[in-house]
């Protein structure tokens, strides 16, 4: 572990202190990150300045474009700068700061001159120039010296990442976007990395992970501290995609300034843009935003839903447009390993609507089956309320893995770790409660001990699946020919239809029956409505007589059953039941037993749009997780006598209150 880089964040840091007044606490970061990230290569490009200068000339002489690959050679660096300038001659000129600085970034190489635009940096040294702030605050920078030989990539690496942590709780209200709280991180990491310890502890190890929604960097840089503390001599490659152009800048300058790949962090939206088609990892981390909507790229999902199925990433379907945090896993699971390969290991953090969220027909349920029907969720962890900074709810570590040990195999281990917490001395937002290193290892431990506790249930995969089937009840229905029911006609359409001149034979006729009379038989009362009509000389259609079912007709339980030309009764679709029966379980035994015996005249309705998609049986499979039904513990209440006996002892003590009171 480095030791001693906090004093150096600490004076980067105090820096902020001049932006007070002019800017906003939760801008301080607009400033101070792009000027850490500066000040290092201006120390790092200062070793070969001269060479690089000497070079870039011989190439303007020589008419030659592409001049990257030999001033990088110049450089021994992939960052380079064209640029006589240094913090220390910038400092020299105060009257023209803004002009100087900017010229001096706009001659680094193209690939570090692309972070700077995503911090919209230019923007910064316009608005500190006004302030009359820039030439004291780079003045100050110049006073650090962040040379490699001064601070180790590793050291520079803890200071950046020191400095956006604690910016980001500066500005609590919007940390949550792209801000996961260290401890949770960490929490991540060990449950992907712990099955594969010993793997990782092999002389020369080198693995991959990934992250579609890297924010500014924080869970690629937590893996890669623990891979570093668990083998010097491992090598993990880190890559991600971003999204927001100020987070992606962050974590594109971490990589920058921990000497790793700032290539490997790529700028766009994962799902329409990419960044890293074809390409597998070894281990995937996220914490995608919650509910956020993916409306804007429906359209180009959805088509490659239609158009590729599974060889796209997102065949087993889609969720709703207010959420897309199913989208996300299926774009990492598109992107693991095959077992034959060594498989890969996902960690993502979700609220709890991909647990339950959307009935069989769903695309979240059908999501679910995918999953679960391929054996790839291996654990739930079910995380405190108030751990992060911009929402209190409830939060779960979904852990998958393709190749799971064999222990793990046909079960989903679910962990429920929300009393473990400890209070924060001051919430930061609404993040007031944390993890502690004792939480963190002990939720680690019940996990790699696949331990079934209090706060453990090791579930069989299939359970959380289920046949959901159509229960109908026949349909009984008495009818009236009252004045009212017969002109709610004017209410069916298929009687409005008709010409006016039909539309008064009907209810002419109609009113010729005997409004006092209730027919409790449909079949009886049809009969003497088309005896009615014909006496009247009136020809209508059969859905005039549906039309006068519905209107004159009401449901009543005590009435005969309805039934069809055939004599089938026809169902009541207000009493239409839809029952869950487990996987496993065959529909018809579970009607004959758990239905039958309470409701009379019930049958399943046993159509083929309420058979299976899949595997085309009796019933549509769906799969939920409900989580907190493993954990629900029954508290017996007091009896009756008890509880009454409690209210006349509080009624006696309120009564002695009283009348001390009133005596006193």
């Amino acid at each position: 572990m480095v030791e001693n880089f906090n004093e150096k964040a600490d004076f980067i840091w105090s820096i902020a202190d001049l932006l007070r007044g002019d800017y906003k606490q939760s801008e301080y970061q607009k400033v101070v990150l792009p000027l850490t990230v500066l000040r290092r290569l201006d120390c790092v490009t200062a070793r070969n300045k001269d060479e690089v200068l000497e070079r870039y000339e011989q190439l303007q002489e020589q008419g030659i474009e592409n001049v990257a690959p030999s001033l990088k050679k110049a450089a021994d660096a992939e960052v380079y700068n064209t640029s006589e300038y240094t913090f220390e001659t910038l400092c020299n000129d105060p009257d023209n700061i803004a002009e100087n600085l900017q010229y001096y970034i706009n001659q680094y190489d193209e690939e570090t001159t692309e972070i700077f635009e995503k911090f919209d940096f230019d923007h910064q040294i316009q608005r500190l120039d006004d302030a009359d702030l820039l030439y004291k605050v780079v003045r100050q920078f110049a006073e650090i010296d962040l040379h490699p030989d001064e601070v180790a990539n590793e050291e520079m690496g803890y200071i950046y990442e020191e400095l956006i942590r604690k910016f980001n709780e500066l500005s609590n209200e919007t940390a949550g976007e792209h801000f996961t709280p260290r401890e949770v991180i960490e929490l991540m990491v060990n449950l992907i990395f712990q099955e594969d310890d010993e793997a990782l502890s092999e002389q020369g190890a080198v693995r991959t992970v990934y992250d579609p929604a890297c924010g500014t960097g924080g869970m690629l840089s937590v893996a890669e501290e623990y891979v570093r503390q668990l083998n010097t001599d491992a090598r993990l490659h880190v890559f991600g995609q971003e999204l927001n152009p100020e987070s992606y800048a962050v974590c594109n300058s971490d990589m920058l300034i921990k000497g790793q790949e700032p290539d490997n962090i790529v700028y766009g939206n994962s799902f329409t843009q990419d960044g890293f088609k074809g390409r597998q990892f070894d281990y995937m981390l996220s914490n995608p935003p919650f509910g956020v909507s993916w409306k804007k790229v429906k359209e180009e999902i959805e088509r490659e839903h239609d158009e590729e199925g599974y060889a796209g990433r997102f065949g087993a379907g889609t969720p709703r447009t207010n959420d897309g945090a199913f989208l996300f896993l299926q774009h990492m699971i598109s992107k693991m390993k095959p077992p034959e390969e060594g498989g890969s290991r996902i960690a993502i953090v979700f609220n709890g609507s991909p647990l339950f969220n959307g009935g069989p027909n769903s695309g979240e349920s059908a999501i679910r089956r995918w999953i679960l029907e391929n054996d790839w969720l291996e654990a739930i962890v079910g995380l405190p309320e108030n751990l992060f900074y911009n929402t209190g709810i409830r939060t779960y570590i979904w852990v998958l893995s393709n190749d799971k040990p064999a222990k793990r195999e046909d079960n989903v281990q679910l962990i429920d770790a929300q009393n473990q917490y400890a209070e924060m001395d001051e919430s930061l937002g609404e993040k007031r409660h944390e993890l502690r290193q004792e939480h963190i290892d002990e939720i680690s431990r019940i996990f790699g001990d696949l331990e079934a506790n209090g706060r453990s249930k090791v579930v069989p995969t299939e359970e959380f699946g289920y046949r959901r089937i159509v229960i109908d009840r026949p349909l009984r229905m008495s009818f009236r020919a009252t004045d009212d029911r017969i002109e709610s006609l004017d209410d069916e359409r298929a009687f409005t239809n008709r010409d006016e001149e039909t539309q008064e034979a009907v209810k002419e006729s109609l009113r010729t029956l005997d409004g006092d009379k209730q027919w409790m038989d449909r079949d009886e009362f049809i009969n003497e409505v088309e005896l009615t009509f014909n006496m009247q000389g009136v020809d209508v259609r059969d859905s005039v007589y549906d039309a006068i079912e519905r209107a004159l007709g009401e449901q009543n339980d005590d009435a005969e059953i309805v039934t069809d030309g055939n004599g089938n009764p026809n169902h009541d679709g207000d009493l239409r039941e839809r029952e869950r029966v487990p996987l496993g379980t065959d529909p018809r035994e579970y009607f004959e037993e758990e239905v039958t015996p309470y409701l009379e005249n019930a049958w399943i309705n046993e159509s083929k749009k309420y058979h299976d998609d899949q595997d085309g049986e009796l019933g549509v499979v769906g799969y939920e997780i409900n989580f907190d039904r493993y954990f629900y513990e029954y508290t017996t209440h007091d009896s009756p006598s008890k509880i009454d006996s409690e209210i006349q002892r509080l009624h006696g003590e309120i009564s002695d209150l009283v009348e001390e009171i009133i005596y006193e």
